[in-house]
């Protein structure tokens, strides 16, 4: 079912499959900022990452001595959430466990997706509740897909991205082949710059980036006053994507809290690098702020 809240700047939809974004559109200009899943390039617009973030080891993981197995990003994408509330410029929805979901994901939870809007921003918050008697663990991540728009004048060329504040940031290799990362090679990456965007930065795979405080991340050009800002607050990792070798006029800007696997990992979810532990009847929250200007 798809959902949609608005106000004087912005319409949002909204579907319950994934909660994920599916539009969010200006309403004096009817311009389009979300990526429409293109299914010859990437079938999706903004999914929501959980219970992990990225690729397994094997698509593997143990816990208390028995394997399970997960594809990437996790189920939630996939999954029908239920309506919580909605406003007209709010909605919340939720997911819980169920049998099909204790088969590969050991765990009881809660997760609540919530939109709102205020002028021209567009908050999307996280919510995660043990509701349990024992420890949870869980990574979870954004992954909006943004339109670059190009015409006669622009090109994919003409945008670049910016890291606020100014500043290098260690960066994660990912390999393309296997979409695990390395955590023994990684760099010091020159993002005090504004990163220039073209089909050949993501023949790697993502742009990963450890983030020790609260990071904004900006898309944008010169050349025309459409521009996006995605602003963080408390995740560590924070992951740019496009897709590769095929050109898109797009960009993903993927707020996370969790990783891939590392290269050398054990498989064992306690010790996985970026894991989150939730004690029991325990919430945790995530939020990120994307403001939207054409």
């Amino acid at each position: 079912m798809e959902y949609e809240i608005k106000n004087q700047f912005l319409t949002v939809k909204i579907n319950s499959r994934g909660a994920e974004l599916t539009s969010v559109r200006s309403v004096n200009s009817d311009t389009e900022f979300l990526w429409q899943a293109d299914p010859q390039i990437w079938n999706r617009h903004a999914p929501v990452l959980f219970p992990i973030v990225g690729r397994l080891k094997n698509d593997t993981y143990q816990y208390q001595g028995k394997s399970y197995q997960l594809s990437q990003h996790g189920f939630a994408r996939d999954k029908e959430f239920t309506l919580l509330k909605q406003e007209n410029d709010a909605i919340s929805l939720v997911l819980r466990d169920d049998a099909d979901s204790l088969k590969e994901y050991p765990f009881h939870f809660e997760l609540v997706i919530t939109y709102r809007l205020l002028n021209n921003l567009l908050t999307e918050q996280l919510s995660v509740r043990n509701p349990a008697n024992e420890a949870m663990y869980f990574s979870i991540g954004c992954h909006p897909g943004f339109n670059i728009p190009v015409n006669n004048q622009l090109k994919k060329s003409n945008y670049y991205l910016q890291m606020l504040p100014s500043k290098d940031h260690i960066r994660i290799p990912i390999s393309k082949e296997t979409g695990l990362h390395d955590w023994a090679k990684r760099t010091i990456a020159a993002t005090d710059t504004p990163i220039e965007l073209n089909d050949e930065l993501f023949k790697n795979d993502a742009l990963v980036f450890e983030l020790k405080e609260a990071t904004k991340l900006s898309l944008r050009s010169e050349k025309t006053s459409y521009h996006i800002n995605v602003t963080t607050e408390n995740n560590p990792f924070i992951g740019v994507w496009s897709q590769y070798p095929q050109t898109a006029n797009y960009v993903c800007i993927e707020p996370w809290w969790g990783l891939c696997d590392d290269v050398n990992a054990d498989g064992d979810i306690s010790k996985k690098r970026g894991i989150i532990k939730l004690a029991p009847n325990e919430e945790w929250s995530g939020k990120i702020t994307i403001a939207l200007h054409d």
